[in-house]
């Protein structure tokens, strides 16, 4: 046998092709939606669990960032959580959530994003500013500017 190989051409041997394999963590694609969301007014992200926090524990995941990838159809699939300012239109804030999402992602990725789904989970109720007291001049000069 080895004298058949001995005698055989090196360009008769086959290799067989390359395959390549590209894999994104679901952390790139988190990362990527919480860039993309931060330059969303009127949102907020969910908050994360209370036990976690007092116990320190990292969680693995973005609260409320869900990503599911298609390695066939190369496509991914992202469900973002968010909390919403009260007063503003949902059907409005979600196109543009979704459609600055898809943006990003293909960029990023270079992958298609079959579905853009965001859940609204509460509301954010804006803190009435109060009103600013007149503070008393602390010394006799801030109080003769003041006239």
């Amino acid at each position: 046998m080895y004298d058949q190989l001995k005698n055989m051409d090196a360009r008769e041997i086959e290799l067989p092709d390359t395959v390549f394999i590209r894999d994104i963590d679901t952390r790139v694609f988190q990362a990527i939606a919480l860039q993309c969301l931060a330059k969303v007014e009127g949102i907020g992200l969910l908050e994360g669990n209370l036990f976690d926090s007092l116990l320190g524990r990292e969680v693995e995941r973005v609260k409320g960032i869900h990503v599911v990838q298609d390695q066939k159809k190369h496509s991914v699939e992202i469900r973002v959580e968010i909390n919403i300012v009260y007063g503003i239109n949902i059907p409005e804030k979600a196109e543009e959530i979704q459609e600055k999402l898809v943006e990003e992602i293909s960029k990023w990725s270079g992958l298609h994003v079959s579905t853009v789904h965001v859940i609204f989970k509460d509301l954010i109720y804006p803190q009435a500013e109060e009103p600013q007291q007149p503070r008393e001049p602390e010394t006799d000069r801030e109080f003769e500017e003041g006239l």
